[in-house]
Formats: C-alpha cells, sequence, structure tokens
C-alpha cells in the first residue's frame, strides 16, 4: 500500500539528506579556511630565538634567595594626644629588619605541637 504520507517521508528525508551535505559542506570548508589563515598568520610571526640568542646566566652566578629575620613595626605615636598620624607619617611596610638575625629553635624537652599535653616552649 502506498500513500502520500509515504511520498511526503520519502522527499522530506531526502531534502534532510541534501541538506546535512550541504551543512556538511560548507563546516568542512570553513574548517579549510581557518587552517590556512593559521599558516599565514604564523608565517608572519617572527622567528623564534636561536641558541646563541637564548638568555644566559649572570657572570657573577645564579642568584639565590636571601633569608632575613623580620619583627613588627610598630605604629608611631602621635607627639600629643591633639595631633592626628597621616599616611606619610606611617612606614611602607609592616615589618622591619630585625637586629637579631638568629632563628629561633626549640627548646631540648619542649613540645612543639598543639594539644600534645607538653608544657609548651619555655
Amino acid at each position: 500500500m502506498y500513500t502520500a504520507s509515504q511520498d511526503l517521508i520519502a522527499a522530506s528525508s531526502s531534502l534532510n539528506a541534501g541538506a546535512a551535505f550541504i551543512g556538511g559542506l560548507v563546516i568542512a570548508g570553513a574548517l579549510v579556511w581557518a587552517v590556512r589563515m593559521g599558516i599565514r598568520v604564523r608565517n608572519l610571526e617572527s622567528r623564534p630565538p636561536t641558541a646563541e640568542e637564548q638568555p644566559r646566566l649572570p657572570e657573577t652566578g645564579a642568584v639565590h634567595e636571601e633569608r632575613e629575620i623580620r619583627e613588627p613595626d610598630e605604629v608611631p605615636h602621635a607627639a600629643d594626644e591633639s595631633e592626628r598620624l597621616m599616611p606619610y607619617n606611617m612606614h611602607s611596610a609592616g615589618t622591619k629588619h630585625a637586629d637579631d638575625q638568629h632563628r629561633k629553635r626549640w627548646q631540648p624537652g619542649s613540645s612543639g605541637s598543639f594539644g600534645s599535653g607538653g608544657p609548651g616552649r619555655t
């Protein structure tokens, strides 16, 4: 039994197949265009540096980190009660270089962790 609905299904499926094919061609063309554009942009970029142009270590050698002990920098007190502290009266950092540069160590027999039941640092 052949009806009009089967004609409609057959026509729409061939129409869908044609639209999918054309859509695929459009997507493939866009991808080819994008690759060619990327190649063109890459050719315009500067070349990578040669081995002689690479950065070198300074003649003094590698730079190493420095460690220093810091201590809190107290807020300066006003000369009298009526004087206000202005931003230019404050220091730029909250800490300053400590006079004693020896690291504080735990004393033998003292606890180093919270809640261990030991006497703590004495």
